[in-house]
């Protein structure tokens, strides 16, 4: 028998077209994810930039609120608008009270008059460093160092320096301002009859610098003594010149504006204070 002859299988050359066809395709999602995403909805845009612009152009006041934070979703169409803004945060900004500003300016200006008038009340210890007078929030420091007014281990004041803080004094006299005076030791340890511990002696110190004060003239109703003894060092206990610099008396003439203090009830007195009928409806 004649064997049947096998037919040739031809090539099929046309199937680059299907991965041609496939590349075409994803192409074409890429681009219009691509083109999707890349649309910023225009309203939503120009609604952004007037509330930026508004709110640094106007100065907010203690009722008037900063342009709110907004959402924009690019991704949604034009027919999302009303979803696609979200008040995030509104922030309110008091308004300066010109009247406590004044105030404020007024009470600067009155402490530094009293600042340059005990700079020269103190001269000749200013030019000698033994003296140091500042200006902050709280008031007007003026650090003495302890060598000038006092022997070591001592607190009675020593004669070269009534003269100055006499001055100083006649000076608080006409300042309507409390005043407090500190003492600071270095880290030596002292323990005398007379002084235990340099708490002791740094209280001592304070305490003769404010009775020179009240009888120069100081009201003695607003001046205080406090003692910190070596706790509150400005400078390193390792050397003589730290040590030095730590042994100081501060005269504090406190700002005018400060924090008042309030009571705090105890929490049976505000158990009593709530309405029977607020704590018939607490859980």
């Amino acid at each position: 028998m004649a064997r049947r002859q096998k037919h040739e299988e031809h090539e099929n050359l046309e199937r680059w077209l299907v991965s041609y066809a496939d590349f075409i395709t994803l192409l074409f999602a890429f681009f219009v994810v691509m083109y999707s995403i890349s649309q910023v909805n225009e309203g939503k845009y120009r609604v952004l930039s007037d509330s930026l612009v508004n709110a640094f152009k106007t100065t907010p006041t203690a009722t008037t609120p900063i342009a709110p934070a907004l959402r924009i979703d690019a991704s949604r169409g034009s027919s999302s608008s009303a979803q696609a803004l979200a008040l995030k945060q509104t922030i309110f900004v008091r308004k300066p009270d010109p009247v406590i500003e004044a105030r404020q300016k007024q009470q600067t200006e009155k402490m530094k008059g009293v600042a340059e008038d005990i700079l020269k009340a103190m001269e000749p210890l200013v030019k000698e460093g033994q003296v140091k007078v500042s200006q902050s929030v709280h008031g007007i420091a003026i650090e003495i160092n302890a060598s000038v007014l006092f022997a070591s281990g001592q607190a009675a004041l020593e004669p070269g320096s009534i003269k100055a803080l006499r001055a100083v004094g006649g000076v608080l006299a006409k300042v309507p301002n409390d005043i407090q005076v500190e003492g600071f030791t270095d880290n030596t340890p002292i323990s005398t009859i007379a002084f235990p511990s340099n708490w002791e002696l740094s209280t001592a110190r304070a305490s003769s610098v404010v009775r020179l004060l009240a009888e120069s003239g100081a009201p003695a109703d607003r001046l205080v003594a406090v003692g910190y003894g070596e706790f509150r060092p400005v400078d390193s206990n390792s050397t003589p010149e730290g040590r030095a610099r730590n042994r100081r008396v501060t005269i504090m003439i406190l700002s005018e504006q400060q924090e008042k203090i309030i009571d705090i009830p105890l929490a049976s007195q505000v158990s009593k204070a709530v309405p029977e009928t607020i704590r018939a409806k607490s859980p």
